[in-house]
């Protein structure tokens, strides 16, 4: 039998389905995750469960590694954590993403993942799902100094020193450029925290603890 997927998928439908797919995975039992403690490879396999459940019932176009994100078309990307340590990594693209955030949403899943010695087999228990829309994926640190300057009528001076002591990775052209733009457009308020690396470090915790009090993050549960 051949399904017709006819439905296009929103954000509004992949929240609702990311509620169902986060109970479903709960209660999962899965044998070839036995054993293995590499994340990237947990998370691999998460993202992936979470596609093929999607695209059972929608139409849509599926990331790869000329888009960068999941879902190009709703530009939106998926992140998979253990919730020891809620973070992971993202490419980084320019120091303003620091500031005015990563240009696409989030759909953050932090698991517990069990292993059962007796049946080796493994669960991964989905603790927290949070979806962050584009606009609150700046670092909190940085747009909360960044705002209280402006609110204490700072001047491009402060906002190139909030720049340094954040070790902002630019060059003096490109921070001038940024200071302007920050004068004229401020920021809004991020919630991640961003740590400067080859890619950026991106830490959850704060979304986690926010979500639903803060407009742009949305608790899934």
């Amino acid at each position: 039998m051949i399904m017709n997927h006819s439905k296009e998928l929103n954000i509004a439908k992949l929240i609702e389905e990311a509620q169902f797919f986060v109970t479903q995975e709960s209660a999962h039992w899965e044998p070839s995750l036995f054993g293995i403690s590499d994340g990237k490879a947990v998370g691999t396999h998460l993202d992936k469960r979470f596609q093929d459940y999607l695209s059972q019932k929608y139409t849509y176009t599926r990331g790869n590694a000329a888009s960068g994100i999941d879902f190009p078309d709703l530009n939106v990307d998926i992140k998979t954590t253990s919730g020891k340590q809620p973070q992971s990594s993202c490419p980084f693209r320019d120091a303003r993403q620091k500031i005015y955030g990563l240009g696409y949403s989030l759909l953050v899943f932090v698991y517990q993942k069990n292993d059962d010695q007796v049946n080796q087999t493994s669960n991964l228990d989905i603790k927290h799902a949070v979806f962050v829309e584009s606009d609150r994926t700046a670092d909190f640190q940085l747009t909360s100094q960044l705002l209280s300057i402006l609110d204490n009528d700072g001047n491009k001076d402060d906002v190139l020193a909030a720049f340094s002591n954040s070790m902002l990775p630019l060059d003096d052209i490109k921070a001038d450029l940024l200071a302007d733009e920050v004068l004229n457009t401020p920021p809004k308020l991020g919630y991640l925290t961003i740590s400067n690396a080859l890619q950026w470090r991106l830490q959850y915790k704060r979304v986690i603890d926010k979500a639903d009090a803060v407009e742009g993050i949305v608790r899934i549960k």
